[in-house]
């Protein structure tokens, strides 16, 4: 893409194989997600994105076909997994070393990509961020959404009780989920969830932004935790919204200016992509301790163990990560123009 903007900003080119430096590894890209993370990518609306021109592309999974200088685990042949924020849309991609996980050889690699990102991002919001106990009662925003489902999977896996948002269309199959759904259009989930026993809920998972995140703050019982991990509410049919954006910022502000001001309740921010890379600094969560300031190697550490109890868990059947379609490496463009209807349905792969 060489400008931001809607899926037409999207091109198809041809260009040299790279070759890995330092501490990379070659990847030959067997499948690479398209995510509503991607769109806000290509809108310029994802914290951190680069100036154009580049390639899109969050997570892929692949298999190694050239190791360069320094590199010690890996090997030519390996399958393995990565989250690259940008650039995976291609048929070959470096990697950091550090940054992959190896990936089974006998798991479906569209299917496994689900959980380098989106199963990812749910597991670390609710163990690694949150620190959901079992009985704890989770609301999650959006929870017929691909993170939403994951959510659900995941936190019937971990024993909590479960409510979701999501549109009258959806309610069933948040339902069948497990879930107490809520629908959001006719219904206000800040006095559903106040009318539960100790008046409100423990945890609430936000990864659409804005207003309703300060809604959710006022759904938070005593010591209750509001984890925001996402921005989408910037997004607009697609393209960036500058008053959408402004809102955001706003929004942040104060609930940070709350989150001082109220000692029982906690606003926690989570982004993938700075766990990932040791960028972030965990805060206090509830009665549990402060993670580590800096983050060091044990976040890379975390990266790999979460996705092999990721892994456990499908092959234990307990998650099912869905695939709504598979497209040719050629048709990114119009992966991008199937987000809209697709959230609900399954994940959107790529294959070159």
């Amino acid at each position: 893409m060489d400008r931001f903007g809607g899926p037409e900003v999207l091109s198809v080119i041809d260009d040299a194989d790279p070759r890995p430096g330092p501490g990379e590894v070659r990847v030959r890209v067997l499948a690479a997600g398209v995510s509503f993370t991607d769109a806000q990518l290509r809108a310029g609306t994802y914290l951190g994105v680069p100036r154009p021109p580049f390639t899109p592309g969050y997570e892929l999974v692949g298999v190694v076909d050239e190791v360069g200088p320094g590199c010690t685990r890996l090997k030519e042949g390996d399958r393995v997994g990565a989250l690259t924020v940008w650039g995976a849309d291609a048929e070959r991609v470096c990697v950091p070393e550090a940054e992959a996980v190896e990936v089974p050889d006998d798991l479906d690699p569209a299917e496994v990509l689900s959980l380098v990102f989106t199963y990812m991002t749910a597991y670390q919001v609710l163990h690694r961020v949150a620190r959901v106990r079992r009985g704890e009662t989770v609301l999650v925003h959006g929870a017929a959404g691909r993170v939403g489902t994951a959510v659900l999977e995941l936190g019937a896996a971990a024993g909590v009780r479960l409510y979701g948002t999501a549109s009258a269309r959806d309610l069933a199959a948040v339902e069948r989920l497990g879930a107490v759904a809520i629908d959001y259009r006719n219904e206000d989930f800040v006095a559903r969830v106040r009318g539960l026993p100790g008046n409100g809920v423990d945890v609430i998972l936000d990864g659409l932004g804005g207003p309703l995140s300060l809604r959710s703050f006022r759904a938070l019982r005593p010591g209750g935790r509001l984890v925001v991990f996402g921005a989408y509410s910037t997004l607009v049919h697609g393209r960036k919204s500058s008053r959408a954006w402004l809102q955001w910022y706003a929004v942040t502000g104060t609930l940070w200016l709350r989150d001082l001001l109220s000692p029982r309740r906690k606003v926690l921010p989570y982004r993938i992509q700075k766990l990932h890379e040791g960028r972030q600094v965990l805060p206090m969560a509830g009665r549990h301790p402060a993670l580590p300031v800096g983050g060091g190697p044990r976040y890379p550490d975390w990266f790999r163990e979460d996705f092999g109890a990721l892994v456990e868990l499908l092959r234990a059947g307990r998650i099912h990560p869905v695939v709504a379609q598979r497209l040719p490496l050629a048709d990114a463009r119009h992966a991008h123009e199937l987000l809209e209807s697709s959230a609900a349905v399954g994940k959107l792969v790529l294959v070159p």
